[in-house]
This record gives structure tokens, C-alpha cells and sequence, in this order.
């Protein structure tokens, strides 16, 4: 199993740049990279460039400047629900674009999640986290919703095949892949070898305020099916008086999701993959993120030395 570094904070002094998934401005980023190269990691994922990026060959010149680091491109992330009636398309054109960037610069997975928009934008569950309703979960999806999303997903999955590309479909709050089952049903469905799962265990603890499946049952479900894994940690704070959890972001070795079962149910079913730390958002993200690297390891080397 090889480590991924899915970075969620970039900030690194004398940096500002504090954007979701994105690294530091490009003048402070030969220190940041020496830093997570040295922290063991053997890639890093990206977010789907721009046509313009693209066109410009700054797409390139980046992946160029990663992998002289020593942390080449290993997952393009894309995103968006590919059957939407209006953000449909642009989901599909990134979608399509993040198989040909990644084919592109020899990433060996694109990632992609089916987050619907929220009908009601300051409504009971437009959050998507914590709460006892969920907008855009497979709780009020119907069976239409699956089909269409499907068959654009292995027309997608088609591509990626030629280009010998897998796709990792996210677990993820708010889209009708929400837990284990609807998440297995849709790949069925999409019936694609390259086309897999990315157990997201952290989606499934702070997707309702109450959980509603275990991430015990959940990894061992989802592990012959996955593709790629993002991995993050969570303590939750339940306040059943207003049927509401809110959820702390820690270390892998901190939180309420089990790493050593997760871990070790992922090689017992033969994953070789990428473990993709999220990590923390807040604070000093590069030596929390080591830690929970370490963490990793030294699971790794345990399941191997006491299996």
C-alpha cells in the first residue's frame, strides 16, 4: 500500500494560499515538498485543472515540478453529479477532462464523488454533515437517479479503460453513493473493473448525526471494491436534545474511526493501492499529517510482522 498525500491545507510560511486541496504558492513549494517527501509519502492528488491551465501547459509544468520532487502525480480529483438535470453537464466535461489529464501526466486514478446541489441552500439539511436529514443522499434518491448516473459513469469508465485509468467513486454525504450498499449497488450497476470504490470512512461517520452504518461493516464491504481510499479522522460531539452531531478533525490515531481494522481489512482483501491522507484542516497540517503517516506505517509493518 502506498501513501497518497491528499493535502486539505497549503498554508506555509510565508504562504497565505489556504484553499481546499490546494498546495502553496508555487515561489514557497520546493521547501513544502522536500517536508512531505521526507514524511514518506509517494504521491499526491490534484484537482482537476482548467481547459485554460491545460491549454497553457501549466498543467504539465506542474506535474513536472512534482515529480522532480519525488511526488508524482497519483489521482486526479474531479466531482460533481454527472446526472444532474443543469450541473450535470460541467460534471461531465470534468469528469472527461480529469481521465485525459490524469492519462496526461501518469496519475493512475481519477477520483470522483456525486455531491448533488442543494435545493434548499439554508434549508434542513443543506449542510450534508450531521444532521438527521440530508439533501442529495441516496435517502431521496429514486431509482432514476441511479440508472442515469450509471450510464453516464461507465461511458466515463469506458474512456478511462482505454487510457488505463481506474475510477474511484467516493463514498460521500449528500450523493446517491452514501454508505456501503448504495455504493456497491451503483458499481453493479456500472459492472466496469476499472470503475471501483474509495472508502471514505470519514463521509459515512459525520454524514448524519447518527450514523448509519458502522465503519467497521463499511470497510469490510467496500475493500474488494476500492480503487483508492481517503482516509481522515474524526471525534464526534452528539447533542441528541437537537438531533445534531458536529465532528472534530484530528490525526488518523485519534479519532473514533478504527485505522488498524480499516487498515488491515483493506490488504485482507488484497488492496495495494493508495492511502490518502486528507488530514487535518486547521493548525499545523504538515506535522499532524506526518504523524498520522507514521501511524500508517507502523500499522502496515504490524499486520505484516503479526498476521
Amino acid at each position: 500500500m502506498k501513501l497518497c498525500y491528499a493535502m486539505r491545507r497549503g498554508v506555509f510560511y510565508p504562504g497565505m494560499q489556504d484553499q481546499f486541496g490546494t498546495m502553496p504558492e508555487k515561489e514557497y513549494r520546493p521547501g513544502y515538498l522536500k517536508l512531505v517527501k521526507s514524511y514518506g509519502f509517494d504521491g499526491v492528488e490534484l484537482p482537476t485543472p482548467g481547459q485554460g491551465e491545460i491549454d497553457s501547459g501549466k498543467t504539465r509544468d506542474f506535474a513536472q515540478e512534482l515529480k522532480d520532487a519525488g511526488l508524482p502525480p497519483a489521482c486526479v480529483r474531479a466531482g460533481g453529479p454527472i446526472a444532474h438535470h443543469t450541473a450535470g453537464p460541467e460534471a461531465r466535461g470534468r469528469l472527461e477532462r480529469a481521465i485525459k489529464v490524469a492519462a496526461e501526466l501518469g496519475a493512475s486514478v481519477v477520483n470522483t464523488t456525486f455531491v448533488t446541489p442543494a435545493t434548499e441552500a439554508n434549508g434542513k439539511g443543506a449542510e450534508r454533515r450531521g444532521e438527521v436529514v440530508s439533501q442529495g443522499s441516496s435517502r431521496l434518491a429514486n431509482e432514476a437517479d441511479f440508472v442515469a448516473t450509471a450510464t453516464y459513469l461507465k461511458a466515463a469508465g469506458q474512456m478511462a479503460a482505454d487510457l488505463g485509468i481506474d475510477i474511484s467513486v467516493e463514498v460521500h454525504q449528500g450523493s446517491i453513493a452514501d454508505n456501503s450498499k448504495t455504493t456497491l449497488y451503483l458499481l453493479d450497476m456500472v459492472g466496469l473493473d476499472n470503475v471501483g470504490a474509495n472508502p471514505d470512512l470519514g463521509n459515512i461517520y459525520w454524514h448524519y448525526d447518527v450514523p448509519e452504518e458502522s465503519c467497521d461493516a463499511a470497510i469490510v464491504a467496500l475493500a474488494p471494491r476500492s480503487k483508492y481510499w481517503h482516509c481522515k479522522n474524526l471525534r464526534r460531539v452528539n447533542i441528541p436534545e437537537l438531533s445534531l452531531s458536529r465532528f472534530i478533525r484530528v490525526r488518523l490515531d485519534e479519532g473514533d474511526i478504527d485505522y488498524r481494522f480499516a487498515i488491515a481489512a483493506m490488504v485482507d482483501a488484497g488492496y495495494d493501492g493508495y492511502l490518502a491522507i486528507e488530514g487535518v484542516d486547521t493548525g499545523d497540517q504538515l506535522t499532524h499529517d506526518a504523524r498520522s503517516a507514521t501511524y500508517v506505517r507502523q500499522i502496515l509493518s504490524d499486520i505484516k510482522q503479526y498476521a
